[in-house]
């Protein structure tokens, strides 16, 4: 943990005693479709939160809509369900007003990257001090199945009988291109690989966006059977480590190496002539070129060769403390301000009905 995010979470109370998963179920009926990836979710989050060692008072969750957003009612936090995409910008207010706060926003694909696109990237390019999970099963599943900005070309849903014919998001290449400070991916039924990605989110002090694979079952099945199915996996997952050569496949047969014509990344097979090209990985570069290279490695329709794990994690100013120091200045030179003097100034209006 770096010292800034040390200082930020200082900010928020502890708990007063030891905390467990069962601290952080709430006494609400959990409705989700059976075999939904989002009682995945819910549990490596409720079983990740003692971890932080905060007061659940001090604890927020902030959801759009969605089926993902019912997930405020389910955690013993304090939380909103909000408007449809708007959780990142409602968020942002709080995070920023209230420092004593850990704030999490949970989203999907339709209610981030559609008509919460705008509040998404501005978040992400302030690095208000928020940890954003982005769960993303390439469908609405609330409205029952029509296609999503992550929905791959040609997909054919209710709303687009004879195939999508909308470009994909990749929500991770997007972050990176808002200049978001830490970006990751991780798989819903994976719990291990999902609770390390929620701590390394949780220590980074600004924005955090983590992208997580979920399975709708009932509308888009199977969307990410290629990086779950254990024979495919290994050739198709690519799990990302920070100073570590990224290599995958059997055995770590494959690799990936920058193509010295065009500066792209490329998977080949690993031989003793290319073995001390493969890329070692570096999170931290101060650079996202390699991250965003990385990001675009998947295969859009079959996700073959796909990347999970940390792309980006890189400390740059936060939003909220930028504008606390800001706000302390101003009293300190001016002395604090008078609210009624300033609505009832010279930069009023008067409107006659």
């Amino acid at each position: 943990m770096t010292e800034t995010a040390s200082v930020l979470l200082s900010l928020v109370p502890k708990a007063e005693a030891k905390q467990s998963m069962k601290d952080f179920k709430s006494d609400q009926e959990v409705r989700w479709c059976p075999g939904c990836g989002d009682y995945a979710i819910l549990a490596a989050v409720q079983g990740f939160m003692p971890e932080l060692g905060l007061a659940r008072e001090n604890i927020v969750f902030v959801s759009g809509i969605g089926c993902s957003s019912r997930f405020p009612y389910y955690m013993n936090t304090y939380g909103m369900h909000s408007i449809h995409g708007r959780a990142p910008a409602i968020a942002t207010g709080l995070a920023s007003s209230r420092r004593d706060l850990s704030v999490w926003v949970v989203t999907g694909d339709g209610d981030a990257l559609s008509i919460g696109g705008n509040h998404l990237i501005h978040a992400l390019r302030r690095n208000v001090n928020l940890k954003i999970l982005l769960f993303n099963n390439r469908i609405y599943g609330l409205t029952k199945g029509q296609y999503s900005p992550t929905s791959e070309l040609g997909k054919i849903t209710k709303s687009t009988p004879m195939g999508s014919l909308d470009a994909p998001f990749n929500p991770v290449s997007l972050a990176l291109g808002a200049e978001a400070s830490f970006v990751a991916r991780t798989i819903d039924s994976d719990r291990r690989h999902l609770t390390e990605v929620l701590r390394a989110a949780a220590d980074h002090p600004g924005t955090a966006l983590v992208e997580i694979y979920q399975n709708c079952n009932i509308f888009n099945d199977g969307a990410f059977e290629a990086l779950k199915d254990k024979e495919q996996a290994e050739e198709a997952v690519i799990r990302l480590e920070h100073g570590q050569p990224i290599r995958f496949g059997s055995g770590g047969s494959k690799g990936v190496v920058r193509d010295p014509a065009t500066g792209d990344l490329t998977v080949v097979t690993v031989s003793a002539e290319n073995e001390s090209r493969i890329l070692v990985h570096d999170a931290h570069s101060a650079s996202p070129t390699t991250a965003f290279a990385l990001s675009r490695l998947a295969d859009p329709d079959t996700l073959h060769q796909t990347p999970i794990g940390v792309f980006r994690s890189v400390e740059r100013p936060v939003y909220d403390t930028l504008m606390a120091d800001q706000l302390d200045a101003a009293i300190e030179q001016n002395g604090k301000g008078d609210l009624g003097a300033l609505l009832a100034g010279n930069d009023t209006w008067t409107v006659v009905g």
